[in-house]
């Protein structure tokens, strides 16, 4: 099982989108994929993403590599997972200042 892979829901851990879920549309290279929220649903643009900055879920939902906004909306709604993808998640802090 590839933990970054077309389909799989991550939660954006940096930026100014951190805390929103998206789902990765497409793999560009070793270190870059395509996400989408759809920018309707969870606010997150489709972009490239640095895997570094993303935080894989469990959860996967079935579409074709580069899929469009519409299908990706589709497929999420097909799996009951709309209000999922609302959700915020509240980024932890990794640093401790004293």
């Amino acid at each position: 099982m590839k933990l970054y892979d077309v389909g799989r829901i991550c939660v954006k851990t940096s930026g100014r989108e951190a805390g929103s879920k998206c789902v990765i549309v497409d793999i560009i290279d070793d270190n870059y994929v395509l996400v989408t929220g759809p920018k309707s649903l969870t606010g997150v643009k489709r972009r490239r993403a640095n895997i570094k900055h993303l935080e894989p879920l469990d959860k996967k939902i079935s579409i074709n590599k580069g899929a469009s906004d519409e299908e990706v909306l589709a497929a999420i709604e097909k799996a009951g997972l709309t209000d999922f993808m609302k959700e915020k998640v509240k980024p932890e802090l990794t640093a401790t200042f004293i």
